[in-house]
């Protein structure tokens, strides 16, 4: 779209390939793509279709099987998480994505952020800073412990925030968190949902939905005046889901479409966010 590059994360799927997933955003218009990541991970080979597609690698998203460890987890865990976010962030270096997305932590019972936990992760950002590579951390359940990492690491240049638009309204109680941390922002995950749906308040993953915008009860136009306010000129990066979550079925309508048919609405609709947006028009 004009002056403002467009970006999804692959979805997968059987029979197709991440050469194939970065054609297919091509065709339908994207600028770029974002990929998940284990150890062994093919990130040189995606980085090289990319490339050939002249697609950007926006980012890379570290799993987050270590997150809660890295705060709570014995020094054999603690371990393991520093090293699997390492390798990440060396699979980014190589193949030249900017940006390492991570969960500053995952689980819904615990509240306290532990001095161990920010001493771990300083261990990656060092090794983050000296591969050239910025992390963002995202805002997932357990907000605490991404306000302590950025109240520790704000001056940090290789840290920054990943604001994801459905979390922040299933898992945060729809705070402003581009009020609180814009200023770090340096990567969105953009998606949809109909907030918590527990009438107690409870928070649970089956509410992270990933709808397609303005399927969910996001309001755009107040979610595209927050980017602009906080000078966000990067891409736009939209995470969304074609599966629904176990006994929901707000995504079944998307696994009804043909792939070609889904992806091209996808575009269509992150175009209409875009175009609530005021500051790139102006550049």
């Amino acid at each position: 779209m004009w002056k403002q590059k467009l970006c999804l994360g692959l979805m997968g799927g059987p029979g197709n390939s991440v050469p194939e997933q970065i054609a297919e955003l091509k065709e339908v218009g994207y600028d770029a793509f974002f990929t998940g990541w284990r150890a062994g991970a093919k990130v040189a080979d995606w980085a090289k279709a990319a490339k050939e597609s002249q697609m950007i690698y926006q980012s890379i998203h570290v799993g987050w099987d270590h997150a809660a460890h890295m705060w709570h987890g014995d020094e054999e865990l603690g371990n393991a998480g520093i090293a699997e976010m390492t390798a990440c962030l060396e699979d980014c270096a190589r193949a030249e994505v900017p940006i390492m997305v991570a969960h500053a932590f995952v689980g819904f019972r615990d509240h306290s952020p532990t001095e161990i936990g920010l001493e771990r992760f300083g261990k990656v950002i060092r090794a983050a800073e000296k591969l050239g590579v910025q992390i963002a951390f995202e805002n997932t359940e357990g907000e605490e412990y991404l306000d302590a990492l950025l109240k520790a690491f704000w001056n940090d240049k290789t840290v920054g925030f990943c604001w994801d638009s459905g979390h922040e309204m299933c898992y945060n109680q729809s705070r402003d968190l581009l009020a609180r941390y814009g200023e770090k922002l340096i990567a969105t995950h953009l998606n949809d949902n109909l907030g918590i749906s527990s009438f107690d308040g409870e928070i649970a993953v089956r509410d992270d939905l990933h709808l397609l915008p303005f399927d969910g009860i996001a309001d755009w136009k107040y979610n595209a005046e927050r980017l602009d306010r906080c000078g966000y000129r990067g891409i736009l990066t939209f995470e969304l889901s074609t599966h629904s979550k176990p006994h929901r079925h707000e995504n079944d309508k998307y696994m009804r479409m043909p792939r070609q048919e889904y992806l091209a609405e996808s575009y269509n609709r992150a175009c209409r966010v875009s175009a609530l947006r005021k500051l790139h028009m102006a550049d």
